[in-house]
């Protein structure tokens, strides 16, 4: 389940040329399954129209202590404590400086001194504003407050100009909440380790050996850690899959060396490794450097073993280490999976089969078991890839749960 489901967001529009991206936003937390409550001030209203983000809303958008048509007092100390978080987003120069110096001259400014909630403010506004003295001290004070700042990206901005001052893009605003509120204690800060996709092995240089990994459960691995607060790196193989957190730390790579030696330089910091990629087992010895003519009826090409990754850094592993690795059968499935389990010095071994419908390459479905150290077997039914993603994180949450140190009393 999305970790915005039923979430209460306040969602504050200050008057910034970036509030058009609002409308945006509010569509991105209703799909996500989150219940939205527009605040505006009285300048975003020019920028963008209240009955637009009422739609989108589904609730009437409030921007005065009082209602103009009914009267009704729209009561900040009550929508402080509603919502589970208050995002500012576009936050303008002004309403940074409102925030940071209590100046509650406005519905929004008074709903953020009445928050109990996370606050999260994301600024906008052109370069000069953004980088002088004012702002930037007002920034530093609500960090200090302990509100978490959504910083302004680099690019083209209203003023014609290029710099910093460009309103997070709503899929960022959004990913940041989703991590928020996904985050678990015993996760937080851990450098988790992923590999994902195939490799090509050239034979020249247009023709290459692969296999049909696209790397979805590999990026839905990675996707469903950086969420819980982990620092993830994601070795990913060729695929066209785009990067799912902007957290995530990619590193893109073609062959099963190159694979080998991004992971194996990434290891020794890796809390957790986890080796979901489909590695080629073997590569052409001879690769040509150009174009092979189509001139014989036969052609053989001469392969040899590529470097054993799994085993390789099972071998290194230290015993405050995790990894976990993935085995894709069509044939004695549980026996081979426990032989490379064991072989490699592997904490969890992921098994599915190919003979199993809807699992294995090119799904946006997998069917697992997966096997301990210990030989303890948790079999799960067929699932979204995203779905398994947090069952795999479970599994390895609990394992690093035992590892805490015990709470002060």
């Amino acid at each position: 389940m999305n970790s915005l489901h039923k979430k209460r967001i306040l969602l504050g529009v200050s008057g910034s040329i970036a509030a058009y991206k609002a409308a945006l936003l509010v569509r991105l937390l209703v799909k996500a399954g989150a219940e939205v409550q527009v605040v505006m001030t009285e300048s975003a209203t020019a920028f963008i129209t209240p009955l637009t983000l009422a739609t989108l809303s589904k609730r009437p958008v409030l921007s005065r202590f009082v209602a103009d048509d009914t009267g009704t007092w729209n009561n900040h100390v009550e929508l402080g404590l509603w919502a589970d978080a208050l995002v500012i987003a576009p936050a303008s120069a002004r309403t940074l400086a409102r925030c940071a110096t209590a100046l509650c001259d406005d519905l929004l400014s008074a709903v953020y001194l009445s928050a109990k909630c996370p606050v999260f403010l994301a600024p906008a506004m052109d370069l000069d504003m953004y980088r002088h003295p004012a702002t930037v001290d007002n920034l530093n004070r609500l960090r200090s407050f302990g509100n978490h700042i959504i910083d302004a990206t680099h690019g083209e901005l209203a003023s014609g100009l290029v710099g910093e001052g460009r309103l997070a893009e709503p899929e960022t605003i959004v990913q940041t909440l989703e991590r928020h509120f996904s985050r678990r204690p015993e996760l937080v800060g851990k450098s988790i380790l992923i590999t994902a996709g195939p490799t090509q092995e050239p034979i020249d240089p247009v023709r290459y050996v692969s296999n049909h990994s696209t790397g979805k459960m590999g990026f839905a691995i990675a996707h469903a850690f950086a969420r819980a607060g982990a620092n993830v790196t994601l070795v990913a193989g060729p695929t066209y899959l785009a990067t799912p957190d902007e957290a995530i730390r990619r590193i893109n790579v073609r062959s099963a060396q190159e694979m080998f030696q991004s992971t194996a330089d990434a290891f020794p910091t890796a809390d957790v490794t986890i080796l979901n990629a489909a590695v080629a087992d073997y590569t052409p010895a001879y690769p040509a450097d150009k174009k092979i003519k189509k001139n014989d009826a036969q052609f053989a090409i001469e392969l040899t073993k590529t470097v054993d990754i799994a085993a390789t850094l099972g071998a290194q592993k230290r015993p405050d280490q995790l990894m976990m690795g993935f085995a894709l059968e069509t044939d004695n499935e549980r026996a081979n999976a426990l032989g490379k389990l064991h072989r490699k010095n592997l904490d969890w071994i992921v098994l599915n089969s190919l003979r199993d419908s809807g699992a294995g390459f090119g799904h946006d479905t997998n069917k697992i078991t997966v096997i301990s150290r210990q030989e303890i077997v948790h079999e799960f039914d067929l699932k979204r890839k995203d779905e398994v993603a947090d069952d795999l994180l479970t599994i390895i949450a609990e394992q690093l749960m035992t590892k805490l140190p015990p709470k002060n009393e």
